[in-house]
């Protein structure tokens, strides 16, 4: 059986749901349809175990495929040699071991080679798959290499706006050197010959429920750079479980790219290149 079809007769959450209806699955495999969207509720994707089934509703699992979101691509800058977009939260910038497909740099590069078919396209930098916001890629070889050789010198600003859990001081700094363990997951270390020095400078903008909005600047772009550095603060990026979240209200990981500011190698001017931040990030401290 590849897909099964049923209607919700009262209300209950999708979990508790699923659960009455394939009894003949562990508690565990269920929860993994749901984390790998493989469950529709009325034509739409279904991913948090606690959402509400109303009575009536048509709940759709799938048993051998996963369900793709439908990503708008949202282009922020493009002259003859570069595009920059405002990346959606949930889309991986490059492609992975489980992801081929469905990455920021097969939408921009599909979308490029609708004028010339034999356009190329190269990454610039990466954002995590969880942040949205400002991703620039190269349309040729010459200019990526330009910009990744001097990345470095030529950033002036790396802007996120994060929402953080609990109330963090007005304004800080946080240094330290970042390793990452066989989990692939990233902490601080005292060995700094043996990790990367990373430096994130954080703003208190707004708090309120027990979250903290923040301006947050980087002057390294070490990877989950900020997620770490919050962590260990005691403050997690709202919805990282991965990084000790204890909530995810909105679904994602509360973190944004909002700027991004160099100097372009062509010409010697400044380029600003910005996202707006998603509005439910600012609801979380309303």
């Amino acid at each position: 059986m590849k897909e099964k079809t049923c209607i919700v007769s009262e209300s209950m959450t999708l979990i508790d749901f699923l659960k009455g209806t394939l009894n003949e699955y562990t508690a565990k495999k269920i929860k993994s349809f749901i984390k790998y969207n493989m469950i529709e509720v009325d034509g739409k994707i279904a991913n948090k175990a606690t959402e509400i089934v109303k009575g009536g509703s048509t709940v759709k699992i799938y048993f051998t495929k996963r369900l793709i979101n439908e990503f708008e691509l949202n282009i922020i800058f493009e002259d003859e040699d570069l595009i920059a977009i405002d990346k959606p939260a949930g889309l991986l910038s490059i492609s992975n071991s489980k992801e081929k497909e469905l990455t920021a740099f097969r939408l921009v590069s599909d979308y490029i080679k609708k004028d010339h078919k034999n356009a190329k396209l190269f990454v610039v930098h990466r954002l995590d798959q969880g942040t949205s916001g400002v991703l620039m890629f190269a349309k040729n070889r010459n200019i990526q290499e330009t910009l990744q050789k001097s990345w470095n010198d030529i950033v002036s600003k790396r802007e996120y706006i994060a929402v953080v859990e609990g109330r963090m001081n007005k304004s800080g700094t946080i240094e330290s050197h970042l390793a990452m363990n066989h989990f692939q997951k990233v902490y601080s270390t005292r060995d700094v010959e043996n990790g990367w020095y990373a430096r994130t400078h954080y703003k208190l903008l707004k708090y309120k429920n027990n979250y903290s909005l923040l301006e947050v600047n980087i002057d390294t772009g070490r990877r989950n750079q900020i997620r770490v550095h919050m962590s260990e603060q005691g403050h997690p990026v709202t919805g990282d479980k991965k990084y000790g979240a204890k909530k995810n209200p909105i679904n994602r990981l509360a973190l944004h790219a909002s700027k991004l500011h160099f100097v372009d190698p062509r010409s010697g001017k400044m380029m600003q290149l910005s996202a707006p931040v998603p509005l439910e990030l600012e609801k979380l401290t309303e």
